[in-house]
């Protein structure tokens, strides 16, 4: 690769979670002269700026600037960024190459590379195709799930398996690239993010870059069950490996759902392409107690769990997230941003199969309404209660041991809260209080 010493690179996008945070430290490392910009003010990415503290940075915050894109060597974009962003097109137009982290990363690793996507589950089957591989190999695991592996890349040998969580965005950042991992694991897909992608068929588009440049001797990895996953069948020349037919062994899991039961099928079935075994599979994955926000129990109460499941922001996810309890037993917390995405199949569920549904958020309403169109003899009700903190007072109420309350809202965060970690945070918190 070619040497990034004393070239000017600019970074587009510092984030307030760690989005640039990594690649800022790691171009300065290799001698670069970088120069951050970010939309946001100072005061709102302090923790950023402090975590870069003593480091020789240029800052453009509160807004871009065009000539920092067109006078440098090369663009680091956030892959948050659309690529028809105006700032990235002048950019082009003045011939300055446009990288992201994840990219940078791939280009430089000397070790082989599966890739996870999908639209719901891809974090959990990276982490725990991740504790798989890690009972045999010294394993690596990055991207979308949150951490950066630039700085391990002196530590990566050719040998380690390497398995990095790959968001639509990120993928349609590496098209250009012509590249997809050996491994590719897609767990389901259904429509999102459709308001950056486009449409329904660019976001799909984006999901095929997984398996869309592999060779004959790559292994495409899909969830049989699901259309979506299973029509990219024939978009690469990779072996095809279907997880989750009737043949399947099941796995012991702490996590509820068969959801959750997809996901270790298709991490198992990742993990064997490298030779690991069932039963090896078993014992990881029987210690496996899953991520912050995925099915996450916080608190527990006279007979009455709290189940954090904030990253549901699809109806599919909610809905998925909600057939893991018994039915009539989930009091569940649903509504919020509005994606456009359609509510029927969720409200239907709900109706059926909840014991009350607690409606917050711009999107309380719609469902609200929906569930009240029922045509079932009994559905279950449904309470517009407006915010988090009203629909825990009003669970409160409804619960009796044996209950679950149930955050899987089904929809994004971004009328109420800044993202779907804070308001797992604030669920969490609120249960414990109440």
């Amino acid at each position: 690769m070619e040497s990034l010493q004393s070239k000017r690179i600019t970074v587009m996008g510092l984030g307030r979670f760690g989005g640039g945070i990594a690649v800022a430290r790691w171009l300065v490392e290799q001698g670069a002269t970088v120069l951050v910009t970010d939309r946001d003010p100072a005061e709102k990415l302090a923790d950023s700026i402090k975590s870069l503290d003593g480091l020789p940075i240029q800052w453009q915050l509160g807004g871009h600037r065009t000539e920092d894109f067109i006078d440098t060597d090369l663009i680091v974009a956030s892959p948050a960024v659309p690529l028809d962003n105006p700032f990235l097109a002048a950019a082009r137009q003045a011939g300055v190459p446009i990288t992201t982290e994840i990219k940078l990363f791939i280009e430089r690793c000397p070790a082989t590379i599966m890739g996870v996507t999908g639209t719901k589950g891809k974090s959990t089957t990276t982490a725990m195709l991740g504790a798989i591989l890690s009972s045999r190999y010294r394993t690596w695991v990055g991207g979308n799930i949150g951490r950066s592996l630039l700085a391990d890349l002196p530590h990566i040998d050719k040998k380690d398996p390497v398995v990095l969580e790959l968001s639509s965005y990120m993928l349609e950042h590496l098209r250009p690239m012509s590249w997809s991992p050996h491994v590719a694991v897609v767990t389901m897909i259904a429509p999102d993010h459709l308001e950056w992608h486009g449409s329904f068929e660019a976001y799909t588009r984006a999901k095929r870059t997984i398996v869309q440049f592999q060779r004959v001797d790559d292994v495409a990895i899909l969830n049989g069950n699901d259309p979506g996953a299973k029509e990219l069948a024939t978009a690469g020349r990779g072996k095809v490996i279907c997880f989750g037919g009737a043949e399947s062994r099941p796995f012991e899991l702490t996590l509820p759902g068969s959801h959750n039961q997809s996901n270790a099928q298709a991490a198992y079935s990742a993990a064997s392409v490298l030779g690991i075994s069932w039963d090896e599979a078993q014992e990881s994955l029987r210690h496996f107690v899953g991520l912050p926000h995925r099915l996450q129990l916080v608190h527990e109460s006279a007979g009455v769990r709290y189940f954090n499941d904030s990253i549901a922001t699809i109806p599919e996810a909610a809905i998925a997230a909600l057939n893991a309890f018994a039915p009539r037993t989930v009091i569940q917390i649903v509504g919020g941003y509005d994606k456009h995405l359609p509510f029927t199949a969720l409200s239907a569920a709900l109706a059926e199969r909840a014991k009350a549904a607690l409606c917050i958020g711009v999107t309380g309403p719609a469902i609200a309404e929906l569930m009240a169109q029922s045509a079932l003899p009994s559905p279950a009700p449904a309470y517009s209660c407006g915010d988090l903190p009203t629909a825990l007072r009003m669970a409160r109420q409804i619960a009796v041991a044996g209950d679950c309350i149930l955050l899987s809202p089904g929809c994004a965060s971004y009328d109420q809260f800044i993202n779907f970690e804070k308001r797992g945070e604030s669920f969490a918190k609120l249960a414990k209080e109440f």
